[in-house]
């Protein structure tokens, strides 16, 4: 029995209808995840009162790390499905091995920490210690994979 449709080829279709390669849709895709890990460690740190130049206040800060980490999230979506069906977990080089094994990690203490966030009898550090393993883990996969394009392939969409 034949397949329906060949996932790698429909979602090559899909992904450069917008990105000159797969692999360049991931570089960025990840970019922009990082980007918003940033601004989620920023905001977090303001409403931590670890940032106090930074002008924002209650609610607002609130509101934009909340939704630095949604648009985060969803920015992996497309990486994961693309790593997780078509590639999988590789071990040619020590590079792609480390970004393998980071990967199999990232939604795993994702799902921690929305858990940590609704809980409130665990101690103070916990939140914070969360939420800098997400945002180092997603500078780890970023580091091994869309640097690496970006320096060794090509610096474009």
């Amino acid at each position: 029995m034949l397949p329906l449709a060949d996932v790698n080829e429909s979602y090559t279709d899909i992904v450069t209808a917008l990105f000159s390669s797969t692999i360049a849709a991931k570089a960025w895709f990840a970019t922009a995840a990082l980007a918003l890990a940033l601004v989620q460690v920023t905001t977090a740190a303001r409403m931590w009162g670890r940032l106090t130049f930074l002008r924002m206040h209650g609610p607002v800060v609130a509101r934009v790390h909340r939704w630095s980490g949604r648009l985060a999230f969803l920015f992996t979506l497309p990486v994961f499905f693309h790593c997780v069906t078509i590639l999988g977990f590789e071990t040619p080089d020590v590079r792609v091995a480390v970004h393998s094994l980071a990967g199999t990690f990232v939604y795993g203490v994702f799902a921690a920490k929305v858990l940590i966030v609704r809980d409130r009898s665990l101690p103070g550090w916990a939140l914070p210690a969360a939420g800098l393993t997400m945002a180092s883990i997603i500078a780890l996969l970023w580091l091994t994979s869309s640097l690496w394009y970006f320096t060794n392939v090509r610096f474009g969409f």
